[in-house]
């Protein structure tokens, strides 16, 4: 086994193997909105235990948030700052624990121009990012499940950065945009859809003619790695 991955697959056990007691009551529905400002762009940071997140679009706000749990100790927490968004789960020892429930969702607006990095240790995350006004994304994940689609018609060039760890990631990638996604799984299987392989990248069929490119690149620890051409 490769030694890079050791401490990966050490820090997978302890997340999936432990048990952390926390105490869970009954189950709170908050919500927290960010009107827009004169910012032309928005750092965004996410920051999430143990969870499900979703990220979408849906609102004329910068940001509307809904969420749902039932620890309390784990309450989210929102800041603002021209600028500078974060939004991140509060307290200490985010372990799975019996009942626990812990889901966000999280709608930002088209127009303001978005840096978006998400971080969630356990759990799962759908991010449903095509018609949002992209600059970069970056995601890290932990011991979880990925789904990102970037379908849809950017007006301008940006670029993606997926470092997985153990689980899966599955990112569906626009037509008309010019794709050259590069992935590298540590342990695991790269799969690519609808997509030719050109050396150690791939591409899609608008990459030589397109005026607007995305670049992508999947770091993969363990698991399996699934990149999706619109045409599939």
């Amino acid at each position: 086994m490769n030694r890079a991955f050791v401490p990966l697959i050490a820090g997978a056990v302890l997340l999936c193997g432990c048990v952390i007691h926390t105490a869970t009551g009954p189950v709170q529905y908050d919500s927290s909105s960010i009107e827009r400002d004169a910012s032309e762009l928005v750092h965004v940071n996410l920051n999430m235990g143990v969870g499900d997140l979703r990220v979408g679009t849906g609102t004329g706000k910068l940001m509307q948030a809904y969420f749902t749990y039932n620890v309390l100790a784990w309450k989210p927490v929102v800041r603002y700052t021209p600028g500078h968004l974060t939004v991140e789960q509060s307290g200490e020892n985010h372990g799975h624990a019996g009942g626990a429930k812990y889901d966000w969702d999280l709608r930002f607006g088209r127009e303001t121009a978005l840096d978006l990095d998400a971080n969630f240790g356990a759990g799962s995350a759908q991010l449903d990012l095509g018609a949002l006004n992209l600059r970069t994304v970056n995601v890290h994940m932990g011991v979880g499940k990925l789904d990102m689609d970037l379908r849809g018609s950017p007006k301008h060039d940006y670029s993606v950065r997926i470092q997985g760890g153990v689980g899966e990631a599955s990112v569906r990638l626009p037509a008309d945009a010019g794709v050259f996604a590069t992935a590298h799984g540590g342990i695991g299987e790269i799969r690519a859809r609808g997509l030719r392989k050109e050396g150690d990248h791939w591409v899609n069929d608008a990459h030589d003619r397109a005026k607007v490119q995305i670049r992508v690149d999947v770091q993969g620890g363990i698991g399996q790695i699934t990149l999706i051409g619109d045409s599939e």
